[in-house]
């Protein structure tokens, strides 16, 4: 008898237990189901909420790109005073500037400079020294600016310098030290940045370093000597600017004007 009211009170505390589990389960089941139905009236909400913004955005897009057609329809704006410089005249500039004066003073001066610091040492000094540095610092410029022309012609780029139009030191000594890693392109010439102007440099001195440089010399010396040659791109663009070299000047009457430069009649700045 007594064992028989222990298995009853087993029994109802195990569907106590299940009633509660069961209504748990649909406690929960209750709260997911009320959880959805709410974050789907948000979102209906959201939508509907929505759709005027939506609809006023799709407006202003429409009369945008209405706008640009009519705009792409009115003739582009063109600068009349850019002349694109002709193939016999970038072959003519390319003569000068690898092979005119100009490289063969630059030549000389860095011959001296290396004469006077005994570099590279195993080319010593005296006459013969003397010869092969200046022999040395030719090369280099000729390689660097066949490179330059070489690179540009293939990339369409015009590597003439064109003088600011702009007044006042500073202006005109950024817009010198911006020329030099740019370059003109198109029948309107706009300005872009040009990687010929960017590797012409370390083309000259990567030659030398590996092909006639003694062999110590490796490929942080050829980017050392890239860079002062880059530097020595960037004084000739402040020389272009600022020096005169109008009909008058001696350089002109003497024909020595940069080959690099642009005539002032055909430049936009």
């Amino acid at each position: 008898m007594r064992a028989s009211v222990i298995t009853d009170r087993v029994r109802l505390r195990c569907k106590k237990r299940y009633l509660w589990l069961g209504a748990a389960s649909l406690t929960r089941e209750i709260l997911v189901l009320s959880m959805k139905m709410r974050g789907i009236g948000l979102l209906m909400i959201a939508v509907f909420t929505a759709l005027p913004v939506l609809a006023t955005a799709q407006t202003m897009v429409d009369a945008k790109e209405s706008a640009g057609t009519i705009a792409t329809t009115s003739p582009a704006h063109v600068d009349v005073t850019y002349t694109r410089p002709t193939q016999k005249t970038r072959l003519r500039n390319y003569v000068f500037d690898a092979f005119g004066p100009y490289p063969l003073v630059a030549a000389a001066a860095a011959a001296g400079i290396g004469q006077a610091y005994n570099s590279p040492p195993e080319w010593r000094q005296g006459a013969a020294g003397y010869g092969q540095r200046i022999g040395s610092a030719f090369g280099i410029a000729a390689v660097s600016t066949t490179t330059l022309y070489g690179l540009a012609d293939a990339f369409k780029e015009d590597t003439l310098y064109y003088r600011c139009e702009c007044r006042g030191l500073g202006p005109r000594l950024g817009h010198a030290v911006i020329s030099t890693l740019t370059a003109r392109r198109g029948e309107d010439g706009h300005r872009i940045f040009s990687f010929p102007a960017l590797i012409a440099p370390y083309a000259g001195t990567f030659t030398a370093v590996y092909a006639w440089y003694p062999g110590r010399y490796n490929g942080k010396d050829a980017l050392r000597m890239g860079n002062y040659t880059m530097l020595g791109y960037l004084g000739e663009s402040i020389a272009m600017e600022f020096l005169y070299r109008g009909p008058n000047s001696l350089l002109r009457r003497m024909h020595l004007n940069n080959g690099r430069e642009a005539p002032s009649s055909g430049s936009n700045r």
